[in-house]
């Protein structure tokens, strides 16, 4: 680690402490040319993979655009917001677990759908009718049979 006064390369760790939330670890660090202390922060270096939308092009990640389509579809409707910030989290844990870097928008999409399912039955209608294309009112009665069915 370079030093922040002198630039020398040669540091040594003089205290190292976990943080609270478990997330970063804080380094109490001496230079050895000028023997002035400082303070690091090691965290891990994570990134959420590109999106290959429906038409091959590429973009980055948006949390924005998850949490956009959400209260898109959950609009009007009884649902607090941390269930859907809860719900937002899950699809972003499970992003990183697959450790990929680049995923299929649809792949985004069936899991938005998941969790839709689960906090509010209109909400989701509401985004698989756009999500799906729907055509007709044929397309909402079968939704609306799958989702009695379950």
């Amino acid at each position: 680690m370079k030093c922040p006064f002198c630039g020398a390369t040669d540091t040594q760790v003089v205290e190292t402490r976990v943080s609270e939330d478990g997330a970063s670890i804080r380094r109490r660090r001496r230079c050895a040319a000028c023997d002035k202390r400082f303070t690091t922060y090691e965290t891990a270096d994570v990134r959420m993979p590109h999106v290959v939308k429906g038409n091959g092009t590429r973009e980055e990640f948006s949390i924005g655009k998850l949490r956009e389509g959400f209260r898109r579809a959950l609009h009007k409707r009884p649902v607090p917001a941390a269930l859907v910030d809860a719900a937002v989290e899950h699809i972003r844990q499970k992003l990183l677990a697959l450790g990929e870097r680049e995923i299929g928008s649809r792949q985004i999409g069936e899991m938005v759908m998941a969790e839709l399912y689960k906090l509010d039955k209109v909400a989701y209608i509401r985004f698989a009718s756009v999500y799906r294309s729907f055509q007709d009112v044929e397309d909402f009665r079968d939704v609306i049979r799958d989702i009695e069915k379950k």
